[in-house]
């Protein structure tokens, strides 16, 4: 895909997203090739929860789920407007 610059201006959202994609974008200056965009390296995601680990580790350590009543129990609690506020030891 190739734009004049006064046209790019207008579909640069545009234009990102087709880079992204593998496209080839080149903008234009006076009829001349001016610049070209290109989809940057992908870096590797830092941080965020590996739940296959964490599940692999609870069952080599032999952890086993909460029972029932003790899970249901769990979730009340976590749902309960004032949990914050007990856990932050804002409570009066």
């Amino acid at each position: 895909m190739e734009l004049a610059i006064t046209k790019a201006k207008a579909r640069l959202s545009e234009l990102v997203a087709a880079a992204q994609d593998g496209e080839r974008v080149v903008i234009t200056k006076n009829g001349e090739p001016a610049v070209e965009l290109v989809r940057c390296k992908q870096r590797k995601r830092k941080g965020g929860f590996d739940f296959d680990k964490w599940e692999a580790t609870r069952r080599r350590m032999g952890i086993k789920d909460a029972p029932p009543e003790e899970a249901k129990a769990m979730r009340e609690a976590f749902h309960d407007a004032a949990l914050s506020r007990r856990v932050l030891g804002l409570d009066d």
